[in-house]
């Protein structure tokens, strides 16, 4: 195994033991109660969130990625998930904020609990990556964060397959190289 890929497991282990408690519980809560869930995210981010975004779809959820030229309107009672690293993003902060103004919920996934996203969000869920030296070498730029999003994304779906009933053949059967 090369060392960078030691280093990267090992800090996103961390990140994820750092998540605060109930976290997992909230989004769950939340994604179950919205009539409608609509993804948002930038660059390595918005591919991630893609990721979330297919596999709920795969679970018969009514899930959209905001931005795709066939995304509904979000409407009162939705929920928004936007997730942002730096939580500095203009397009995910405008996004928040024009959201809210129409009745949304938004939860911001973001390493940086006091930025401008956590601020224009209903909640944020602050998944914590501490700097690390060797980072820029091993995991540059933003690596550690997609990463650690994309795993407890991964393991949002698990869950929420347990509480809807879900097996991955039913998920099979929404794929899209099956159809």
């Amino acid at each position: 195994m090369f060392e960078s890929e030691e280093h990267i497991l090992r800090r996103v282990g961390a990140s994820l033991a750092n998540e605060q408690d109930g976290a997992r519980e909230f989004l769950i809560d939340n994604i179950l109660k919205a009539q409608k869930v609509f993804i948002y995210g930038v660059g390595r981010s918005g591919t991630m969130c893609k990721a979330f975004a297919i596999r709920m779809v795969q679970m018969g959820l009514k899930v959209f990625f905001i931005g795709e030229t066939i995304t509904p309107i979000v409407e009162k009672d939705d929920l928004v998930i936007i997730v942002s690293n730096t939580g500095e993003t203009m397009s995910a902060i405008q996004t928040a904020n024009i959201v809210r103004r129409l009745g949304a919920s938004v939860i911001a996934i973001t390493a940086e609990n006091q930025s401008k996203l956590a601020h224009a969000a209903s909640s944020v869920i602050h998944l914590k990556v501490e700097k690390n030296s060797l980072d820029s070498e091993y995991s540059p730029l933003g690596t550690i964060f997609e990463i650690t999003a994309l795993v407890f994304l991964d393991g949002i779906v698990s869950e929420l397959m347990k509480r809807l009933g879900k097996t991955e053949a039913n998920m099979r059967a929404r794929h899209a190289i099956w159809v």
